[in-house]
């Protein structure tokens, strides 16, 4: 299976506030990312999904992210940070 990571933001509302989000995950299409985020903030914070609002979904390239299940998933392919000055 071909898997990518994408980028979600949007928001969630939290009590009277809405709170904006933004979550790096890994997923073989767009639907199926979208899908991963709505489940975990859904059972995250109760709410329902149609109450959490898409704002965008891009492919992004895995170096560009810093989230673990991210790093873990193309730990082969992302090149080593070397600490060294």
């Amino acid at each position: 299976m071909n898997m990518k990571a994408y980028r979600i933001t949007g928001t969630v509302p939290l009590g009277s506030v809405s709170q904006k989000f933004t979550q790096d995950v890994v997923a073989s299409n767009i639907d199926e990312a979208q899908h991963k985020v709505l489940s975990t903030l859904g059972g995250r914070h109760k709410v329902n999904r149609r109450q959490i609002s898409i704002e965008s979904t891009e492919e992004i390239n895995p170096n560009q992210s810093s989230a673990p299940k991210v790093i873990h998933q193309f730990r082969d392919d992302i090149e080593p940070v070397s600490e060294e000055e």
